[in-house]
């Protein structure tokens, strides 16, 4: 369960290392995000910039930025309806645009099937690992 305050990981190559969740988005008084939720959280922790890559590639995030991103994995247990019981080590999320397209190229780490019925398809195409 995220919650506003959370500290979450960054499980794509977006720049970003550790996000806070600000707001959860949908109803106006949820308390809790799970897995697939978007949120809108701020950019805690980057990754340091890389003198290599020219400035006309891509525009870099920054520290204190504020960002969408969806949740991928979380803590809390995600039941079901088989029965089935999934746990992660971590709270993860991906950042994404307004559209719903994730800002990095590849994805790290295992992603929850869910994700694909909550249409971030192209988050689980990235991704090496589908449980």
């Amino acid at each position: 369960m995220i919650q506003p305050q959370t500290h979450l990981n960054v499980a794509d190559n977006s720049e970003a290392r550790e996000l806070m969740c600000i707001r959860i988005i949908g109803a106006s008084n949820r308390r809790y995000a799970h897995i697939g939720d978007v949120i809108v959280a701020v950019i805690k922790e980057v990754v340091p910039p890389n003198k290599s890559l020219k400035k006309s590639q891509h525009v870099p995030l920054q520290k204190s930025e504020v960002v969408r991103a969806v949740i991928v994995r979380t803590c809390k247990e995600l039941k079901r309806g088989n029965g089935m019981i999934i746990r992660y080590d971590d709270n993860a999320a991906v950042v994404i645009d307004q559209k719903g397209n994730p800002k990095g190229s590849r994805v790290f780490g295992a992603i929850a099937l869910e994700l694909r019925q909550l249409n971030f398809t192209k988050i689980v195409s990235l991704a090496p690992e589908v449980l």
